[in-house]
């Protein structure tokens, strides 16, 4: 059973600082990328950022020299350290692994698992 397991979010005023955490566990074989999505109340699902197994980062637009994107492979977690953060960063903030995975008749099989999410508000 692979588990993805978000934390870190809270309350912060705009210009404030908060960094997510997010913990994969399970039969992992490999993760191939991890990103970051996000839910602002009304709004659509939307990538926040992504890093893939080689390193390479991308981020929404409007995150773009405020968010940081990175992964600790020995503890099969990713981090989302967010700065300078604006009203409109408010939302639920979700994990997302591209895994290869072990099945039970220890097959490799590939998929994308999500985690619970954790909520972000930043107060004006």
């Amino acid at each position: 059973q692979v588990q993805l397991v978000e934390s870190g979010g809270g309350l912060v005023q705009a210009g404030g600082s908060l960094r997510l955490s997010c913990a994969a566990s399970g039969s992992i074989f490999r993760i191939n990328a991890m990103s970051w999505y996000r839910q602002a109340p009304g709004k659509q699902r939307e990538l926040v950022a992504t890093i893939t197994s080689n390193d390479i980062t991308n981020y929404e637009d409007s995150v773009k020299g405020r968010f940081s994107i990175s992964r600790d492979n020995a503890r099969n977690t990713v981090y989302l350290q967010m700065n300078s953060l604006k009203p409109e960063d408010t939302g639920v903030y979700y994990c997302s692994a591209d895994l290869t995975i072990r099945t039970v008749a220890n097959l490799r099989a590939r998929g994308e698992y999500w985690g619970q999410g954790t909520q972000v508000t930043v107060s004006s």
